[in-house]
């Protein structure tokens, strides 16, 4: 059942986005909340709606950049019936867009992994070995830097690592981890 509804989430994914970047960025944003629903021994039913939610968090960005996430949470996602939880946590993701704080397990995590998922893929492409040998200081670094990819708010990256009550270096390393596999 699990390998059906991934295999529908991806089929979806698919007919709203298209640009290979934002495609790669929910899959890992994907990969990242599953790493972490195992690693907080979550059920599988559980792993599964975190894995969803990581997958289509930005699933109307692409066609509805100005409705984002507000068509996927009202009209998309319920329509094929996906889980409160995973349309809370989509909802929760976009807190300035939507007026909803991450306050549930599955909104704090989706909140902490979208925004560094996304800046660590821009630090990875940097590299010659990708997120092989990446340390956190690569990471660090860049972050400190306003000028490398610009548009990913510093202070998100920040309050999301707040929010699952982890070192932002540990939130770091867990992911570069992640990413590895």
């Amino acid at each position: 059942m699990a390998v059906i509804k991934r295999e529908a989430s991806v089929k979806l994914l698919n007919e709203f986005i298209k640009g290979e970047s934002l495609l790669n960025h929910s899959m890992m944003v994907a990969k990242a909340m599953e790493g972490y629903a195992r690693t907080l021994n979550k059920s599988e039913q559980q792993v599964e709606e975190w894995w969803t939610a990581g997958l289509l968090h930005d699933l109307d960005w692409e066609k509805y950049p100005d409705e984002h996430p507000h068509k996927a949470v009202s009209e998309i996602l319920p329509e094929h019936d996906y889980p409160e939880s995973v349309i809370e946590a989509i909802k929760a993701h976009a807190p300035e867009r939507t007026g909803k704080e991450p306050n549930s397990e599955i909104e704090r995590y989706l909140f902490a992994c979208d925004e560094l998922s996304g800046f660590m893929n821009a630090v990875s492409l940097m590299r010659p070995n990708g997120f092989e040998d990446m340390k956190v200081k690569s990471v660090t670094k860049k972050l400190k830097d306003a000028k490398f990819a610009a548009n990913v708010p510093r202070e998100d990256i920040r309050k999301g690592a707040e929010l699952i009550g982890k070192e932002l270096n540990d939130h770091i390393t867990f992911l570069i981890g992640v990413f590895r596999s």
